[in-house]
């Protein structure tokens, strides 16, 4: 889950917020960015990392590589951050190349099992099945606990060649403090929470998963960077907030992306019900007046393996 501007509210949940923070989040942290691998040291285990042989068109060049680009770790080993492709230089100069990433976050919390018990919704198939009609390229950030409510959809959405599928915790807990009113993961369980999102994939059939992570409420610190660094991922963050966590304008929402987005940009969205119920339909604005623009939309992995980040 991740953070926009004005809303103040408590937890987001479902495919896009969890636990409890508020629907505007500040942005990023900031952290220095190690140069990009063309393949990870060591990528958390998948079921796969190929996907169906028949892909639908769709603005992304190609399907995610086999080995998905990483950024090497940071001073003493931290985990690296990425949080958008380079601006200036970059391969073959393609670092002004008008690519976008939009990135969902499928959030909810190791406790909201009797909230979706109850009947609240953590998923979003609408969407989903939005970006597919639109052949939208699309990153998952997804929680363990999600995939374990919605195995089914978890799979769907990991076969899909349109999408990959990132890691965004287990438990939806904050990995620094404070967080919007998350509860804390211990510095000693950070890896195990981590892993476990991974197992709760393999366990659900997802394939197509990428060895990236999103902290939960986009929050955290150096001691977090450093508590992770055995876990072997890329933190990614972003450089547009979407605002859509709780909001119930989808115009506002479009219009804070529309004006957010330049050459390289990854923007941060949520795919739930019950937490972004206007993001569907701010999509619905965004891809076409992009497109129109001359944006091509791509994933975290082709955005991260093309032109370096920061």
């Amino acid at each position: 889950m991740t953070v926009a501007g004005v809303l103040a509210c408590t937890a987001l949940t479902g495919c896009g917020g969890g636990g409890s923070a508020p629907g505007a989040l500040a942005p990023p942290p900031k952290a220095s960015a190690p140069p990009v691998s063309s393949a990870p040291p060591s990528a958390p285990a998948s079921d796969s990392a190929s996907a169906p042989a028949t892909a639908p068109a769709s603005d992304s060049a190609s399907a995610s590589p086999k080995k998905p680009p990483t950024m090497a770790p940071g001073p003493a080993g931290r985990t690296p951050v990425f949080e958008r492709r380079a601006t200036g230089g970059g391969a073959a100069g393609r670092s002004a190349e008008k690519v976008v990433a939009l990135t969902f976050d499928a959030d909810m919390t190791a406790d909201e099992g009797p909230r979706a018990a109850s009947g609240e919704r953590f998923d979003n198939p609408d969407l989903i099945a939005l970006l597919r009609r639109s052949k939208v390229p699309a990153t998952v950030f997804m929680t363990g606990r999600w995939a374990e409510e919605y195995p089914a959809q978890a799979k769907a959405i990991g076969a899909d060649p349109l999408f990959e599928v990132a890691n965004h915790s287990y438990s939806h807990h904050a990995f620094s403090s404070p967080c919007y009113g998350l509860p804390v993961v211990e510095k000693a369980a950070m890896t195990a929470d981590v892993r476990r999102a991974f197992t709760a994939f393999r366990k659900a059939g997802v394939r197509n998963v990428v060895p990236y992570f999103r902290f939960p409420g986009g929050c955290y610190d150096d001691a977090a960077l450093h508590a992770l660094a055995p876990a072997n991922v890329t933190a990614v963050q972003w450089d547009v907030v979407s605002g859509d966590a709780f909001a119930t304008d989808a115009d506002a929402v479009a219009r804070q992306v529309l004006d957010g987005v330049r050459p390289g940009s990854l923007v941060v969205m949520h795919c739930t019900r019950s937490a972004a119920p206007a993001t569907e339909a701010a999509v619905r604005r965004i891809v076409p007046e992009l497109r129109a623009r001359g944006y091509r939309f791509v994933k975290v992995s082709e955005l991260m393996g093309n032109g370096g980040g920061r």
